[in-house]
């Protein structure tokens, strides 16, 4: 984990030595949280198979529980990612690239992103590798009038959460940008053979008309929320972004990451990740761990954004450093004409 912590080395060391006291797998409880939300997705995944011969509306029912135990199963791939699920590296790597197969993501490539989001979140200068795309509002006037529309088209809720969730999944990690390393272009091909293997492997037993009729809305629903999550935990209307020589890690952590308050299922379903100031803070602390660090340290309680109010982040869009806050389209609309 990068540190970058512009304060007093005795601050650094209280706040390390607190999170650390919980950075540490554990692989019983490991285990079974994959049989809890491994097993049950397999088991909704046959019963929405059975239910095509009943009703399509039983089996898009059944596929938001699926789709529930699919962002479940993605939280313990993205623990695996930060090597934070066991204590073995090796098995890190080996339950992560198999479980990265029930969402279409490979895990290297997912892996690097993911690390170069925490290890620049909240940075104004170095944005655009595993975030949500914003411009400052500076940045946003200098567009052409083009321009500016498509950004508001990528902006919008009904785009990004649904369609975009499946782009990424679907399409843009079948591909790996030019610069990236030989290890994470060798495994996204591995992972699109791998893939196409299962997809045809089933399709033969069941049909491939069957198979998207079950595995779309399972992908659209899980993704959705998935990217919704995310946006949420970094755009909201107290986050705190700063210029690269203002930046430090501690403070982007707890101020550049919210603390999503979810009703106790959802946080079940969501593997406690909605309390993302202290995954950022620590991503080393399993999931199944973070509501208990939460729990016993006051320091790291934060105001939380709770479902009702979450919705107001929908309509923040763009960074104004004038102000030093996120805002909406409409707080600059007459700069626009």
């Amino acid at each position: 984990m990068k540190h970058n912590v512009q304060e007093d080395s005795n601050t650094k060391l209280s706040w390390y030595e607190i999170v650390s006291k919980y950075n540490h797998p554990s692989s019983l409880r490991g285990a079974w949280q994959i049989v809890n939300s491994v097993g049950p997705f397999l088991i909704v995944w046959y019963f929405m198979y059975q239910s095509l011969s009943v009703s399509y509306w039983l089996t898009i029912l059944l596929s938001f529980i699926a789709a529930g135990f699919s962002v479940r199963i993605f939280i313990i791939f993205h623990d695996c990612g930060h090597g934070s699920f066991y204590k073995s590296r090796q098995w890190n790597k080996i339950v992560g690239s198999i479980l990265g197969l029930f969402f279409f993501t490979p895990f290297w490539k997912w892996k690097i992103s993911h690390d170069i989001h925490h290890q620049t979140v909240g940075n104004l200068d170095e944005r655009g590798v595993g975030d949500v795309k914003t411009f400052t509002v500076k940045e946003y006037l200098k567009l052409p009038k083009s321009k500016r529309r498509f950004y508001k088209f990528y902006r919008h809720p009904l785009l990004m959460f649904p369609i975009g969730g499946l782009f990424i999944f679907l399409i843009q990690n079948r591909f790996s940008s030019k610069d990236r390393t030989v290890k994470e272009h060798l495994n996204v091909h591995l992972i699109n053979l791998v893939m196409a293997a299962i997809i045809v492997g089933i399709s033969l037993m069941i049909g491939f008309k069957a198979f998207i009729l079950i595995e779309l809305p399972i992908l659209l629903i899980a993704s959705a929320a998935g990217v919704s999550l995310f946006y949420i935990q970094h755009q909201f209307d107290d986050v705190q972004w700063e210029r690269k020589e203002s930046w430090d890690y501690k403070t982007m952590a707890l101020k550049g990451s919210s603390y999503f308050k979810l009703p106790k299922i959802l946080q079940w379903f969501t593997g406690n990740i909605g309390i993302h100031h202290i995954h950022h803070l620590s991503p080393k602390i399993p999931n199944y761990y973070l509501q208990k660090c939460l729990s016993e340290n006051e320091e790291f309680h934060i105001k939380p954004i709770t479902i009702k109010n979450s919705f107001k982040s929908l309509r923040l869009r763009l960074w104004d450093e004038d102000k030093n806050q996120i805002v909406s389209f409409k707080s600059l609309q007459s700069n626009e004409n």
